[in-house]
């Protein structure tokens, strides 16, 4: 049996993503992505660098725990950028990274849809409410 190399088995690695698989890594990122704060942050962040206070204030009702928390994720999976300026105070930037830039695509996709089709999922919700007072 030839040895592998790591890339080698990267690859292999690759071709057998599969996120119906349980312990599929590619299910813990989807999971990741699908948490509410990702969402918002990345459409948020848009096209420019933004700073942690104006982060917190275009997402309302995060709080300063979870904010950090999802940005240091977002920055260890390649999607978003930090960077610290040294001056007083001391400033940190956000920006997307181009792997970050593609999936805010997505995302803000998401979002539209949701705020265009609330009113039906509004309305939807109250006939699934309502449908047992009816029999």
């Amino acid at each position: 049996m030839p040895t592998m190399t790591a890339a080698d088995r990267r690859g292999e690695a690759k071709r057998e993503y599969d996120a119906y698989v349980a312990n599929c890594p590619s299910r813990m990122l989807l999971d990741r992505m699908s948490d509410k704060w990702v969402a918002l942050i990345l459409v948020a962040l848009g096209d420019r660098t933004m700073r942690y206070s104006e982060l917190s204030r275009a997402v309302a009702g995060v709080s300063q725990k979870m904010l950090t928390q999802t940005l240091r994720t977002l920055e260890r999976d390649g999607l978003v950028t930090r960077e610290v300026t040294v001056s007083v105070p001391v400033r940190v930037d956000y920006s997307l990274t181009p792997l970050g830039l593609s999936l805010r695509q997505l995302m803000r996709g998401v979002k539209d849809w949701a705020e265009v089709h609330m009113d039906e999922v509004f309305e939807a919700r109250e006939r699934y409410d309502h449908r047992d007072d009816e029999q």
